[in-house]
């Protein structure tokens, strides 16, 4: 892959945005590569927990705008398909998948930071949303179902610059950190996240993921059938073991 690079090393799998020269702006071959990669983790069982990071000082500058010049109606429709289907792959990986943000997210990259479980950033992440002011429209679902649907409203119509201590506030960066702490912090989360159960993360991940698609009773359902699939494994009493074990 020229435009996405991945490393696996010790569980830990890294999904690198590579493209720095153009900022990390996402093209249609990113677009392909990103979700190859994202399926490719899904399916690696030496995979435990999945790093998102970008190449060089920004995260990603958004859509490649200079590909789109050449583009008619039909390319652009096609292409921001594919980037939809990039973007579920990534939330579809059924593993811990952390974005490590650094530097500036811009349009498709807060949908790629967006589809990650969380997002650890430095006081140097900044998060905009310029589809509006484009004259183009998008991040309008993950969007709202993070920081609310008046809030996304003020972010897209606006296109402004949200600073790192503001994303923290309204959720788009989970867990602040200072720069010269990250690598130390990630370590320490990526350690803990390693010896959460597979089987209890993916159906725990299940549970949120489509529990937050319907109403509480049809999310109760879907935590009971997880729940179910769980004991049906024969792993599940040495969690019970475990707990008893530190506590005791």
């Amino acid at each position: 892959m020229e435009t996405v690079r991945t490393n696996v090393a010790q569980g830990l799998g890294e999904i690198i945005l590579n493209r720095p020269a153009q900022r990390n702006a996402v093209n249609l071959a990113m677009c392909a590569e990103l979700r190859a990669a994202a399926v490719a983790m899904a399916h690696d069982d030496a995979v435990k927990v999945v790093l998102v990071r970008g190449e060089g000082p920004v995260f990603c500058a958004g859509a490649d705008m200079k590909e789109r010049q050449g583009m008619n109606a039909q390319e652009v429709s096609g292409r921001r398909a594919k980037s939809f289907a990039a973007y579920d792959a990534i939330e579809a990986i059924p593993k811990p998948v952390v974005a490590v943000v650094d530097g500036p997210v811009v349009g498709s990259g807060c949908e790629i930071a967006a589809s990650c479980d969380f997002v650890v950033g430095t006081l140097h992440a900044t998060f905009r949303y310029p589809e509006v002011v484009w004259g183009t429209v998008g991040a309008t679902q993950r969007l709202p179902r993070i920081v609310g649907k008046q809030r996304a409203k003020e972010l897209l119509f606006t296109g402004r610059i949200v600073a790192a201590e503001e994303a923290a506030r309204l959720g788009l960066i989970t867990r602040l950190v200072e720069r010269e702490a990250l690598e130390h912090d990630l370590a320490a989360l990526t350690q803990d996240l390693l010896r959460l159960s597979p089987e209890a993360t993916r159906l725990a991940k299940r549970c949120l993921d489509e529990g937050m698609e319907t109403d509480r009773r049809g999310a109760l359902a879907i935590e009971m059938m997880a729940i179910e699939e769980l004991l049906a494994q024969a792993d599940w009493k040495a969690g019970i073991a475990n707990f008893l074990k530190k506590d005791s």
